[in-house]
Parts: structure tokens; C-alpha cells; sequence
């Protein structure tokens, strides 16, 4: 049976088993040890909001005092090659082959590249933040632990909110699609694999058990071990790279130059292509599962960068050439919105083409779906370590070096997110979710540089948040202002760009700097983390109504399940060496988080 060492309050150590199941493993809390103190817990809620609100961790705590509540570590075994791999099988997915052809027929055109290129950008900015914060906190917690160490636990906790909702929604998104594509190679119909039952409702009532089983697979290769995963990512990658290159070989050598300029590069103007651009971004998604990946990378501060920008950069000069290929072989007029590249290579006598391009996509959403694995379960583990959700999820296998409790949650969860819903509500609050902590890691980012705890006086901090509400304002400014009546005009966006370079202009110039980076630092500071900002809420704002209504929601629950257990969990857990101690010191966080 695996087990751990840990103390036994003699000085000695006693093996506890990794697989267990009691109250104390999941509430450990004084807070939950009784209903009566839970009651007093509620009680008091208000001024644990007050304490926990204003309390930010430290770079110490997160990549070195929590990760005591693992009982076992992750093993350090990863390169930046397998960094790079695993972004790479993380981000190119099925939405560059299902994408493509939707935006180039409706939305862009001939000039679907320069939306690939523009949607490229913006994740390249994102990950140059991701790049500096990872090599300076290196923790399984990614996002997360960017933002409890530099914006503090609400911030954070809305963030882990919306990680785990990304994980189980985005997850069984994969697995629905990988249906579809397994239906698409065996010439069925998309939901031919799938089980119908009238008696559900209207978009619950395919079940797909089909998705569950490539879930749970995908998952215990993850369980097995990272340096194992890693490696059959390699090999899947390479398989992936063979099918992209054989479709830039074909697009290429049919291309035919007045396909890009009949009847224009532009047909949809300039606004569709950042209509597209918008839509298209979504391919880009998942380079953040590398930097949960810093805590069993060998070296981190050199690793994360190089394998992170590297793929990035790689990504987004491949998703521009194969969209290229696509319009320069085919006029966009005569795309095929649903099957693009299998219908364009039909056009040109190659029929049996359409099943290299199902066997590319099913191969991108299987990698996908591993590294997803990996990644979904180092941010529930970290977010597990801190206490709000049970701790219990934190633990560590001492064989595997995996968190196969934290695999489990976010597995079981999307199996039967998977197995009944289409995802068609949830698709558009995973996407806010995105955007919205990649523009909180932005301007954690623009935090940590210009405001030092203990050092910062009261003058040059409001300084520096002057000039970030400037940033921040006129970002959102040019957002709303883009999607109302009066996007046609030009004075808005000059005035809010005004405001922009104002603001970014101030932060370079009129603020000081607090913090230098230790190994790699982003360049052209703040002008990158600024833009990283603008472009995610630029793209916030192309999304509906619906999608905030619906985050809305979502952001209302999680802040009740604070209420409830995440504020009292984490209060218990930042004071259990003044006066609430609890029954086992060695499952707790010694030391109050260092305040504002």
C-alpha cells in the first residue's frame, strides 16, 4: 500500500496511507471540526473577509511552504524540449482545422492569416507574462499563484473558480469532439456514435460514452507519471507535425495567387478580420498548462521561458501558413465552413485527404486532452494546498510523483459534464474565463514590478495605480467602444489609445520600479504586460451579452462557496500558528500570509 512519512508528534515519523478517506483529510479546519464551530465560523465571517481580502502570499509560501501539504513532491524531470512539446500538444488542437474555415468563408477572407497572426500576438503577449511570473513562482499553481502572491486571495480565488471551471468544461469539450472527429473518419454522422435519449432535454439528451472512456484513458496516462506523459506527447507531437506538414505541402503546391485577391484580400474590411481574430484565438489556448508544469521542470528559470515562447512563436507561424494554404488553394467563396481542408483537398482530385485531416485533429485533441491532464490537475493541487477546496486534493502519490486525487476531481467531473451536456451554454463562459485571467495575470504582472510590500511609500503607490487605472480604463474604454454603434468612427479610438500610451508612458516613465527580475524578464516592460492587458479585454469584448450574463452567474456561486467554506478554510489556514492550532500542525501552513 503507498504511503508517506509524517510526523507523529513524538519525533518520530509514522507512514500514513495515501489512500484513505476521512473527515480529517478533507476538513482538517478548527473551523469544520464541529457544527457549533462551524456556526461560530459564519459568525464571524465579516471580519475574516476583512483579513483575508486584504492578504497576499509570498513567493516563499507558494513554491516552497505549501508544498508540505503534498506530503510528497512532483518530480523534477522535464526539459524545456519537453516544455515546448507539451505546448505545442496542449494548443494545436482541432480548432486550427475547424476554425479556419469558418472565419475565412464568413469573417475574414483571403486575409484569414493576418487574423491568425493578430489572434497569435496577443497569446505570445500573455505568455511572455506567463514566462517571467513561472520562472520567478515556480509552482504547480500557475495563474493562481501568480495572483495570490501579487493581487491577494479574492483575486485568486475567483481566479482557482474559473480555472476549475475551464478545467471540467474545456476537458469534456475535447471529449465530445473527439467523437465527432472518430464518427468523421469511419464516414458517419457526427452523432451517429452517440446514444440518443428522448426523455432528456434538448441538448442533454446524446449521451457519449465514447468521450468518457477517452477522458478517463487520457487521464491515467497522466496519473502514470509526468516524464511518461511527456514523452508519448513527443511522439504524438511528431505524428501531428508529420500531418501539418503534408497539409502545407499540398495547400502550397495548388496555391494559386488570385485566389487571395478575387475579389479582394479585405472583403470583410478590417473589422472582420478582428471578428475572426477573435474566434480563431480560441486555437491558441492551453500554453498556460506549461507554467503549472515550473515546479518538475529542472530548471525553471531557463526552461520555462525557452519552451514556452518557443512553441508559442512556433504556433502561431504554423496556424498563419496552413490558413494561407487553405485560401491561396481555394477561393474563400467556396470554402466549406463545416470540413474546409478535406473539401478543398477533394477540389483537387484527393478524396482520401479528409482522413489525414480527421486523424490530425483526433491526434490534436488527444494531446490535448493529456496535457490538459497535467496541467488541470497541478492547478487544483495548488489551489488544494492552499485550503480552499479540501486539502485532501493536494496529495501526492509517492510512487507516480503525480496528484491523483486532483486528476480524479477534474476527470470525474468532465466525464459527466461530457456524458449528457453539448457544452453549448458553458462553451461561452469557458472562453470569458480565459481572457479574463490571462488579463488579471497582465496586470499581476504590472503589480509585481511596480509595488513591493514594506518598501513601496504611500506617494508611489498611488502614483503607480494611477497610471494602471489609466492602462486598465482606456483598455476597456476601446473594448466597448469598438462593439457599440460608433465603431466606424475614428475619434473614439484615438482618444482611448491617447489614454492608453498616457497610462503605459506613465508606468515606464513616472513610476518606479519596485522589483527587477531574478533570471528572465519580459521585455519592452511595461509596454508588453500594458498591451497583454488591451488585447484580452479587446477580446472580452467581442464576446455576447449571454457570456457575461452567464459569468455573472458563475462569479455569484463562487463568491457564496467563499462565504461558506473558502474564506474560513483559508483564514484557519493563514492563523494556524497564533491562536486556532489544529489537530495536526503538520497539514497546515505555519505563519500568517504577509498582509498589504
Amino acid at each position: 500500500m503507498a504511503s508517506s512519512a509524517d510526523g507523529d508528534g513524538s519525533g518520530g515519523l509514522r507512514r500514513r496511507r495515501y489512500w484513505r478517506w476521512s473527515k480529517a483529510d478533507f476538513f482538517p479546519e478548527p473551523s469544520f471540526r464541529t457544527w457549533r464551530a462551524y456556526g461560530g465560523a459564519l459568525a464571524s465571517t465579516i471580519p475574516r473577509l476583512r483579513d483575508r481580502v486584504g492578504s497576499r502570499s509570498t513567493d516563499a509560501v507558494e513554491a516552497g511552504t505549501l508544498l508540505a501539504q503534498s506530503e510528497n513532491p512532483l518530480r523534477r524531470c522535464l526539459s524545456w524540449i519537453d516544455l515546448a512539446f507539451l505546448g505545442f500538444g496542449s494548443v494545436v488542437g482541432s480548432g486550427v482545422f475547424v476554425l479556419t474555415g469558418q472565419e475565412a468563408r464568413f469573417d475574414a477572407g483571403p486575409a484569414i492569416p493576418l487574423a491568425y497572426a493578430a489572434a497569435g500576438f496577443s497569446a505570445l503577449l500573455s505568455s511572455f507574462c506567463y514566462a517571467e511570473l513561472a520562472t520567478e513562482i515556480p509552482s504547480a499553481g500557475g495563474s493562481f499563484a501568480y495572483l495570490r502572491v501579487e493581487l491577494g486571495d479574492l483575486a485568486a480565488f475567483l481566479a482557482a473558480g474559473n480555472i476549475l471551471l475551464e478545467a471540467v468544461v474545456g476537458a469534456a469539450g475535447l471529449g465530445r469532439s473527439w467523437t465527432s472527429y472518430l464518427a468523421a473518419l469511419i464516414g458517419r454522422d457526427a452523432d451517429a456514435l452517440r446514444i440518443h435519449v428522448p426523455a432528456l432535454a434538448d441538448g442533454f439528451n446524446l449521451l457519449d460514452p465514447i468521450a468518457v472512456v477517452v477522458l478517463i484513458a487520457t487521464s491515467s496516462l497522466a496519473v502514470s507519471g509526468a516524464r511518461l506523459t511527456s514523452t508519448i506527447n513527443s511522439w504524438a507531437s511528431a505524428v501531428g507535425i508529420a500531418i501539418i506538414a503534408f497539409v502545407l505541402a499540398v495547400g502550397f503546391s495548388h496555391l494559386d495567387p488570385t485566389n487571395l485577391t478575387t475579389p479582394s484580400f479585405f472583403p470583410f474590411g478590417a473589422a472582420g478580420v478582428f471578428r475572426a481574430a477573435a474566434v480563431v484565438y480560441w486555437s491558441y489556448t492551453g500554453f498556460d498548462m506549461v507554467a503549472t508544469m515550473a515546479e518538475e521542470t529542472k530548471d525553471p528559470g531557463r526552461d520555462v521561458p525557452l519552451g514556452l515562447i518557443s512553441s508559442m512563436s512556433a504556433i502561431t507561424v504554423v496556424y498563419c501558413a496552413m490558413s494561407l494554404a487553405l485560401v491561396g488553394m481555394q477561393r474563400y467563396t467556396e470554402i466549406d465552413a463545416n470540413a474546409a481542408y478535406g473539401v478543398a483537398f477533394a477540389a483537387k482530385g484527393m478524396k482520401w485527404a479528409r482522413y489525414v485531416v480527421a486523424l490530425g485533429a483526433l491526434k490534436g485533441m488527444t494531446s490535448g486532452l493529456l496535457v490538459g491532464a497535467l496541467g488541470q490537475a497541478r492547478y487544483t493541487t495548488q489551489i488544494a494546498r492552499t485550503h480552499m477546496i479540501p486539502p485532501y486534493f493536494a496529495l501526492v502519490h509517492p510512487r507516480t510523483g503525480t496528484p491523483v486525487y486532483a486528476t480524479l476531481a477534474v476527470t470525474l467531473g468532465a466525464a459527466c459534464v461530457a456524458l449528457f451536456s453539448s457544452l453549448d451554454v458553458l462553451a461561452s463562459v469557458s472562453s470569458i474565463s480565459t481572457l479574463f485571467i490571462f488579463a488579471l495575470v497582465a496586470v499581476a504582472l504590472l503589480v509585481r514590478r511596480y509595488y513591493a510590500a514594506g518598501s513601496t511609500s504611500t506617494a508611489e503607490l498611488r502614483t503607480f495605480l494611477a497610471f494602471l487605472a489609466l492602462v486598465v480604463g482606456s483598455s476597456i474604454g476601446i473594448s466597448v467602444y469598438y462593439n457599440s454603434g460608433l465603431a466606424g468612427h475614428w475619434p473614439g479610438y484615438v482618444a482611448f489609445g491617447a489614454v492608453w500610451v498616457a497610462g503605459t508612458a506613465g508606468l515606464a516613465f513616472g513610476a518606479k520600479r519596485q522589483r527587477e527580475p531574478k533570471v528572465y524578464g519580459v521585455p519592452l516592460m511595461p509596454w508588453l504586460p500594458a498591451m497583454s492587458v488591451a488585447t484580452n479585454l479587446f477580446l472580452m469584448g467581442s464576446l455576447g451579452s449571454l457570456a457575461y450574463i452567464r459569468f455573472a452567474i458563475c462569479t455569484v456561486v463562487m463568491l457564496l462557496y467563499y462565504v461558506l467554506f473558502g474564506v474560513h478554510a483559508t483564514y484557519d489556514m493563514a492563523h494556524s500558528g497564533e491562536d486556532a492550532p489544529t489537530a495536526d500542525s503538520s497539514i497546515v501552513e505555519q505563519g500568517k500570509i504577509v498582509p498589504v
